[in-house]
């Protein structure tokens, strides 16, 4: 028996006990719900707190390349690329992850003759924070065989300069045709280095993740394909990840499911993951009408319906879910019309998610709640976007900007998530940003107890498992040091982790383990 001050959920407190039997909830009530000596755990535990949408191998990398979040201007940027490559020989290659122009003294990105300062003979890949963004110097744009003849991709494009030349600085589906031969040139990471960066997520509270990971090779610098690294570590991994694979083509997402079925401990197939638009940061996610702060400029449309519906059938009939990555308000509005072309012919509106959801019309709030699909949304990107973001999209869409509770009483199925390593991987901050919203737009809030189901229950539901405190459920939960949903806003974000439990057992977190690299 193990026993707290108290078990609860958002519904309100369950009782002091928990009785487990062979990994599963026996019995959750008071000191009389079991008999024999009881162990302490010394706090608050809560179902097990979930992020739905996570990148696994990025997180890792994160850990181990270098952040460029915290450089204060281009020099800083340049001083950091130095000191990553001292020592390393003539012609390897660096991906430096997290770059954020919003932050950099000269308010823009820099371009291929700034890296080309640091590091003329490496190839170097800098990646902008939002993941959709790179910066590649001359010798990376070598290494790929890319010149100015080069057009732009579907769903993607280069920068050039008023001769045409590629000044470096590569958008959307462009990244790939760049980070896929540096990325090859790149040490690859080790399945303990994996491992060892879900021990630090569990370490944060989380029990399970909605793992978003590439069958192919990876944008964040991890050396290789994502779907081997992360099956590399599977049988070491003690938390539960239900991947999400990024797939190009039906055969290898039936490839890919077909391995993650394989692979050994806590690693389970959950769909398929695919993108309609861009980012808010890099004025490339997809609206109706143009950025208020570039008028000229709508963003980049990255939805083909027809590949997206064959790749979209092909996961539900290998008992799959669909989540699609939509953040501008036209890029939701298509991705709805795609859900509700699977729903009428027969897809089950649970197995549908929209990744982020970020600027909505009033009548597509409507249509997320009348259709049943969930918005798989993260509190986060406040915490990082609050200066800015109404910036992006004017006082007007501001208010339908991360509309969570519009959304919750439209009738829409929410889940939570970080989008780690876009933001910090921390389930308590986001759910005190899903209340607060750092002050933007505060009525969009949600409740304390909405916000504990966000990153309990309603997480769990969206990657496909059980996330209550009940009767033969698998014995998963978080303990903490205070009352999640009695704690204000800011109380939460100092609200400490105790321990971890997933399935009956508690997972060991080594002392001094990195959790976050800026």
């Amino acid at each position: 028996m193990l026993r707290a001050e108290s078990v609860r959920d958002a519904s309100g407190t369950l009782g002091t006990t928990i009785l487990v039997d062979g990994g599963r909830i026996a019995a959750v009530g008071t000191d009389e719900a079991g008999n024999g000596p009881a162990r302490d755990l010394g706090g608050v535990v809560v179902p097990g707190l979930r992020d739905a949408h996570f990148h696994p191998i990025g997180y890792a990398a994160a850990l181990q390349r270098p952040s460029l979040k915290t450089a204060a201007d281009f020099d800083e940027v340049c001083d950091r690329i130095r000191e990553a490559l001292r020592g390393r020989p003539e012609g390897s290659s660096l991906v430096a992850l997290r770059l954020d122009d919003e932050h950099l003294a000269e308010g823009r990105l820099p371009d291929r003759n700034v890296v080309d300062r640091a590091a003329p003979d490496h190839p170097v890949l800098l990646i902008r924070s939002c993941g959709h963004i790179a910066v590649a110097n001359s010798a990376a744009l070598e290494a790929a065989g890319l010149d100015p003849s080069v057009p732009d991709p579907p769903g993607g494009s280069f920068d050039r300069d008023g001769a045409g030349r590629l000044t470096g600085v590569v958008r959307e589906t462009a990244v790939d045709l760049v980070a896929r031969p540096v990325d090859a040139l790149t040490p690859a990471l080790g399945a303990e280095q994996v491992a060892t960066a879900m021990t630090a997520a569990a370490s944060v509270g989380l029990t399970g993740m909605g793992a978003v990971v590439a069958a192919g090779s990876s944008m964040w610098g991890a050396g290789g394909s994502e779907l081997d690294a992360l099956l590399g570590a599977a049988g070491s991994i003690p938390i539960d990840l239900r991947v999400l694979v990024a797939a190009g083509d039906p055969d290898e997402l039936r490839r890919a499911a077909e391995r993650i079925a394989e692979a050994p401990g806590r690693v389970g197939f959950l769909g398929v993951k695919l993108f309609s638009d861009g980012s808010f940061g890099g004025h490339t996610a997809a609206m109706l009408e143009p950025y208020t702060d570039r008028p000229g400029e709508r963003g980049t449309d990255r939805l083909d319906p027809e590949w997206a519906l064959r790749m979209a059938r092909t996961s539900l009939g290998l008992g799959g879910k669909v989540a699609v990555h939509a953040i501008g308000d036209a890029a939701n509005r298509a991705v709805l019309d795609m859900m509700e072309t699977l729903v009428a012919g027969g897809a089950d509106p649970a197995d549908l998610r929209v990744e982020h959801a970020s600027v909505l019309t009033a009548s597509d709030i409507e249509r997320f709640g009348r259709i049943g699909v969930t918005a798989s949304v993260q509190p986060a990107f406040l915490a990082s976007e609050y200066g800015w973001v109404e910036r992006r999209v004017g006082p007007e869409r501001i208010r339908r900007t991360y509309a969570f509770r519009s959304l919750l009483e439209a009738g829409a199925p929410l889940a939570g998530g970080s989008d780690c390593p876009v933001e910090p991987p921390h389930p308590l901050a986001g759910m005190a940003a899903a209340r607060d919203r750092c002050g933007v737009v505060p009525e969009e809030g949600l409740d304390a107890a909405d916000a504990l189901r966000l990153f309990t229950e309603w997480s769990a539901r969206a990657i496909g498992v059980e996330g209550r405190l009940v009767p033969d459920a698998p014995a998963t939960f978080t303990v903490l040091d205070g009352d999640p949903v009695d704690a204000s806003a800011d109380g939460l974000r100092s609200t400490r982790v105790l321990s971890v439990w997933v399935d009956g057992a508690p997972v060991e977190v080594p002392s001094g383990l990195q959790l976050w690299n800026d």
